[in-house]
């Protein structure tokens, strides 16, 4: 079986070798193997354990969170409920982030057509209603 040293995980997710040493330190990684010298050892089973950790992570998740979950995965089968509804609630999380970010896409699309509208007349007077007035402090 291939195994990988951290710089290589590291490369392969797009992390830091600092980060994969910060999660190990924070409990994240009780999984991966060490060799005798205490070097560590990733199968690729810890390498799509950690895309787990990502994705948790990208939600918004703290690392205390994602520990215990962690956590369940090493108890089994008794925390699958558990792990079940922490997954419902990063769903429903993401979800509300999705809305406020089409909200968000909507006013830059708005604002990138009221200056391409002000570029093309080569003024922004066309939108004096709709003008944000900046005034200097001169």
């Amino acid at each position: 079986m291939r195994t990988y040293s951290i710089s290589e995980v590291a490369h392969e997710l797009n992390l830091t070798v600092y980060t994969l040493r910060y999660y190990d330190k924070e409990g994240l990684l009780p999984f991966v193997e060490r060799t005798d010298s205490g070097i560590r050892r990733f199968k690729e089973s810890d390498i799509e354990a950690l895309r787990v950790i990502e994705c948790l992570k990208s939600t918004g998740m703290p690392i205390k969170e994602i520990k215990k979950f962690i956590d369940w995965c090493s108890e089994g089968d008794s925390t699958l409920q558990e792990r079940y509804d922490m997954f419902m609630e990063r769903k429903a999380s993401v979800v509300a982030q999705m809305e406020e970010l089409k909200k968000t896409m909507e006013l830059i699309e708005h604002k990138c057509s009221y200056y391409q509208e002000a570029l093309d007349a080569g003024t922004e007077d066309i939108h004096k209603n709709n003008k944000i007035e900046i005034y200097s402090s001169n």
